[in-house]
């Protein structure tokens, strides 16, 4: 029989391929949440939830909220992780000619990615589509997948001597991806894996997306190697625990935003009213007071989930002098006295606590204090919602890659902390 964390982490590969957009990831996650009888709820309407109901709420089609009510209730166990990737997004009028030369598409960058690890890969374009119907628009899920392969070259060492010992990638003159050698423009195939007329496409989000499937790697399948671990890694395990979670006397609630990777300031992010609004709103559908709202929030808890660095092998220096985590090493519990991490002693206890309790492995993180280290969800919606939180991840490498890496007992690990959270 194979190793649970195998299993576990083979899903999670399984969930990652079907979501090369955080469009996708929602809309997995939407389908799945279905199929256990949790009931969709539209902010445009009025929301009616009761004890003993699974619900679950989208916005803009890529952040969800998904909770269950027990019975009895004194507060809410918030998870949150985020649905997007660095990655390199397509812009309007995108095909870029020359004559007698291969057609390119012309892209800019969202978030902080690794740009030599776009180079030489197998890419495809996945996102949304609005396209005309009459007199409205319909948005529609699109998958360019195998049909349509682009790929951006490297120049090759014999043109750029340079090219190992470094160099400034110029994304405008560089990364633009090769697409076609025929008259075939991009709005065509668009049009096509829209199955849609060229003329009535009115607008779309479309990203690249490193097509390269999940691999398990290492003496004995304990890495695993795939795009979009971090933060789909964390957004899977928060979800996979909830589906199957039977809270006792708190609001088991997943919340999944978007647009972490450039800041998440806008209306789906952590920073928008979206976790805010719909918690106000299943408080008042189950009749809850002002002042009873109040002790809510002051008696719940939030796990911000986003992974972390795992110490570089050949690179050390990079991490902490005496917190070097590594894969396989169990759950990440995040520290930073700047706040970018939102852990104190109170949540440090209790999460360490209840992961002693549950025979769950952990580990702490800090940044090695020469080296910044990036921000993540907790400290942004706790100024929204005000809560108890906690940052938490699993420990990877080549952060921000097009295929990054991990350990996989971590992906066990951190499921088993969200299910032993959410019922806790």
């Amino acid at each position: 029989m194979e190793q649970k964390y195998l299993t576990d982490t083979r899903n999670l590969m399984t969930y990652i391929l079907m979501s090369p957009s955080p469009f996708h990831a929602v809309a997995v996650a939407a389908k799945e949440l279905e199929e256990k009888g949790f009931i969709a709820l539209d902010e445009k309407k009025p929301f009616s939830v009761k004890r003993g109901g699974s619900y679950f709420v989208t916005r803009n089609s890529s952040a969800l909220i998904a909770f269950r009510i027990p019975q009895s209730f004194k507060g809410f166990h918030i998870s949150s992780a985020h649905t997007d990737a660095p990655c390199l997004k397509i812009k309007w009028n995108p095909d870029v000619k020359a004559k007698g030369l291969p057609s390119r598409l012309n892209v800019e960058t969202y978030g902080g990615l690794l740009l030599q690890s776009w180079f030489d890969r197998p890419l495809s374009i996945a996102g949304r589509v609005y396209i005309k119907r009459g007199d409205r628009s319909e948005e529609k899920l699109v998958n360019m997948g195998q049909k349509y392969t682009v790929l951006i070259p490297n120049l090759a060492i014999h043109q750029n001597r340079e090219a190992n010992n470094g160099w400034k990638i110029s994304v405008q003159k560089e990364m633009l991806p090769l697409f076609s050698d025929s008259d075939l423009s991009f709005m065509d195939a668009l049009a096509l894996s829209s199955e849609c007329r060229k003329e009535d496409i009115l607008d779309y989000e479309l990203f690249l997306y490193n097509r390269t499937s999940p691999t398990f790697w290492g003496a004995e399948g304990e890495y695993f190697s795939s795009p979009k671990i971090d933060d789909l890694g964390c957004a899977w395990s928060a979800l996979e625990a909830l589906k199957d979670s039977q809270p006792k006397d708190h609001i088991a609630l997943c919340a999944l935003f978007d647009n972490e990777e450039t800041g998440s300031g806008t209306k789906q992010g952590a920073l928008s009213d979206f976790l805010y609004s719909v918690t106000q709103r299943i408080m008042a559908s189950l009749g809850l007071g002002e002042e009873e709202r109040y002790m809510m929030y002051a008696s719940s808890r939030m796990v911000s989930a986003d992974n972390g660095h795992a110490v570089h092998p050949a690179w050390k220096e990079k991490s902490d002098i005496t917190n070097m985590p590594r894969m396989n090493g169990g759950v990440l519990v995040k520290y930073s006295a700047s706040q970018k991490y939102t852990t104190d002693g109170e949540s440090g206890a209790y999460i360490r606590s209840l992961m002693e309790r549950n025979s769950i492995p952990y580990q702490v993180f800090h940044n090695n204090s020469d080296v910044a280290g990036g921000s993540t969800l907790g400290n942004l919606s706790s100024q929204k919602v005000s809560i108890r939180t906690c940052d938490v991840g699993c420990a990877q490498l080549s952060m921000h890659s097009s295929y990054e890496s991990g350990g996989t007992k971590d992906t066990s690990a951190l499921l088993s902390m969200f299910s032993a959270f959410y019922e806790d």
